[in-house]
């Protein structure tokens, strides 16, 4: 069996006897129709965009509750498109990996076209206009990662490409922030018609992040005279262009050769996952655990789809940060990257059975319940306490989620001062005693130890690619694991830098601490276990 169009329209009895649920919809109607008139554009085509976004509209479609489907695009990798998307008309295979070790599949038939943000590309770039300039168009969202909004460098500069996209002006745009003013300035001189901005990326704040890079640009554009005041008003006007907050949450990790090989032993073919030229491991099938959660800010000024209907909570601001800060900040995130560089080190490649390890399990529990919960809101649509429950009893020990503390470590950097940062600003704020942390300090130290590519026996490995971790490493010079002595305080460089903690550390009792257990887990094979375990029988 090959996914394709003509195979769902066609062989939906073959499809089902080998236990996968195709699309109930009219899908060539519902393809047609959104390209006429489309309704919503998805930017950044990757997993958790397709394993569960996607499958919110695929819901919608199913049931009859709308009639339209998504348009993804992608701003980064363009193979994404060609070898994931276009040879296989759009769809997914979607497999969700139960608890008691079963799957349920799914083929995802709710995106109904791929196009690549290239603005060297004159027909891709054609197709945009005509998308951003229809005023059926509701709304666009992203799933681009949080280092997709960065527009500048550590040292405040604007990235090159940046800058060379204010220079040259919107026709020329390459930077996914500045591709998407540009298009916005589409939509504005055909009609100044509404849209909502909607990242749903995984990152505190993340629509004032995405509005703030927008703005950006275009101001820059305003003082190099390429657009004119009444656009910057347009964006600024939240009853023509919106930029909702989001909180999201599934665990989409890069597709399994469990998986794989359960797909070709059932016959499906063209599963075999490939390496983009952007590096990216992917497959045209999508593996995930079932629990899920989006938080949305009920702010959409052309409409939307009754999202609701399909479990997403529609909510206000407010209430959609506390959420998000409860995820990202205490209950989830800061345990993944937690146990993530310590599994690294201690040769875990499965975060399921880093679950098994009474070390670091002891180190997310006192993370997610002692250290973070104190300074946690209570958002009312979720109990925080039950969220972590939920996290540490049944998501993380879920032995058929093939997810890797490798794949977490990636770009560690643009995660800690949000994943550990907002805790420590918290207990500063609320004049809570610092020296009480354990878990945070423990993984922060981790993280830097980590950092010099060797494990806890004194083997070297691959460090998790990240934008800071050659300088990063470089400030590292000269430390040797198993040399304790070789530390003559390079960490203090680091621990200065707010930009990366969300505060300097140095003004905290928080860097001695880190530079001490650091030093700890140089001091030979075992090193890292023993500072890991004194640590956390101590506290």
């Amino acid at each position: 069996m090959q996914m394709n169009a003509a195979s769902i329209q066609n062989q939906k009895a073959e499809w089902e006897a080998l236990g996968v649920k195709v699309p109930a919809f009219d899908r060539p109607a519902v393809v047609a129709a959104t390209k006429e008139h489309p309704i919503w554009v998805h930017f950044g085509a990757g997993n958790i965009f397709r394993g569960f976004i996607a499958a919110l509209q695929q819901k919608l479609l199913d049931e009859g509750l709308s009639d339209k489907g998504i348009i993804a695009a992608d701003t980064f990798d363009y193979d994404i498109i060609t070898k994931i998307y276009d040879p296989y008309d759009n769809l997914t295979m979607m497999v969700t990996l139960n608890p008691d070790g079963t799957t349920s599949r799914e083929i995802i038939g709710s995106v109904v076209e791929g196009l690549r943000a290239d603005s060297s590309d004159a027909g891709q770039m054609a197709r945009f206009k005509e998308i951003f300039t229809d005023p059926s168009l509701q709304m666009i969202s992203f799933t681009i990662t949080e280092k997709g909004y960065a527009i500048y460098r550590p040292d405040g500069s604007l990235m090159p490409v940046v800058q060379a996209d204010i220079d040259e002006g919107p026709s020329k745009a390459r930077h996914a922030m500045s591709m998407v003013a540009a298009l916005l300035l589409e939509r504005f001189n055909a009609g100044k018609y509404p849209l909502a901005v909607v990242s749903m990326d995984n990152c505190s704040h993340n629509g004032e992040k995405l509005q703030s890079s927008v703005m950006a640009v275009a101001k820059a554009w305003l003082e190099k005279g390429y657009v004119g005041q009444d656009f910057i008003d347009y964006l600024t006007d939240e009853s023509k262009i919106a930029f909702p907050w989001s909180m999201i949450d599934k665990i989409t990790p890069r597709p399994h050769k469990i998986v794989e090989e359960q797909l070709a032993k059932d016959g499906i073919e063209g599963m075999t996952p490939i390496v983009t030229g952007k590096n990216t491991f992917i497959a045209a099938f999508v593996n995930a655990e079932r629990p899920q959660y989006l938080v949305v800010e009920d702010k959409f000024p052309n409409g939307r789809p009754p999202l609701e209907k399909a479990g997403v909570y529609l909510t206000d601001r407010d209430t959609v940060n506390k959420t998000e800060r409860m995820k990202v900040t205490t209950c989830l995130n800061p345990l993944h990257t937690a146990m993530s560089v310590y599994g690294c080190m201690l040769g875990y490649t499965l975060i399921c059975d880093e679950m098994k390890d009474a070390d670091i399990v002891a180190l997310i529990k006192r993370l997610g319940y002692v250290e973070g919960l104190p300074v946690v809101v209570n958002p009312g649509i979720l109990d925080p306490k039950a969220f972590i429950d939920e996290v540490v009893e049944q998501r993380l020990p879920n032995p058929f989620m093939p997810d890797a503390p490798q794949r977490i470590a990636t770009d560690t950097s643009q995660k800690v001062g949000i994943r550990f940062g907002e805790t420590i600003k918290s207990y500063i704020a609320e004049g809570r005693d610092l020296n009480t942390l354990v878990s945070i300090p423990l993984a922060l130290a981790g993280w830097l130890r980590y950092l010099l590519a060797v494990d806890d026996e004194g083997k070297a490995f691959e460090v998790s690619s990240d934008p800071l971790k050659d300088e990063l490493q470089a400030k590292l010079a000269g430390i040797e694991a198993g040399k304790p002595e070789t530390y003559n305080g390079q960490l203090k460089g680091i621990l200065n830098n707010a930009s990366i903690f969300g505060v300097d550390l140095t003004t905290t009792p928080l860097a001695d601490k880190i530079e001490q257990y650091f030093v700890a887990e140089l001091a030979g094979p075992g090193a890292v276990r023993k500072t890991l375990h004194d640590a956390l029988a101590e506290a």
